[in-house]
């Protein structure tokens, strides 16, 4: 048994919120919000989904990531442009789009596995 109660719709929100968080908040420095919920809570927008709000949740992860908030923060940069991390370290541009492609990877995994429990076939 996974040890959290996922649901797409928490992983949409949860990629809003770490998109936002790496390239937004680390990267850019901007000093934006959270788009759900934050580190603080340890789930980044997996908790509190509600079907009712799947539209509004998905449009903002779309005016997050997709429609370019994420994009316009890293327009312009190179790929070994560096800043510092919260926690003192030193991290390139390049590293943040590596974590993204691993946090995809990682979420494209449980995604099928909600969609195996839902429709009960496996893929090939």
């Amino acid at each position: 048994m996974e040890p959290s109660d996922p649901t797409l719709l928490g992983l949409v929100r949860h990629r809003a919120e770490v998109e936002r968080w790496w390239f937004r908040r680390s990267f850019a420095g901007e000093a934006v919000g959270n788009v759900f919920t934050g580190p603080a809570d340890g789930n980044e927008g997996l908790d509190g989904v509600r079907a009712a709000d799947a539209e509004r949740d998905f449009a903002r992860f779309r005016a997050e990531a997709e429609a370019g908030a994420c994009d316009a923060a890293a327009a312009g940069h190179g790929l070994d442009e560096s800043f510092v991390s919260s926690g003192g370290v030193r991290l390139s541009l390049r590293w943040v789009y590596l974590v993204m492609i691993q946090e995809y990877a990682r979420h494209n995994g449980h995604a099928d596995l909600l969609r195996e429990r839902t429709d009960g076939r496996t893929g090939d």
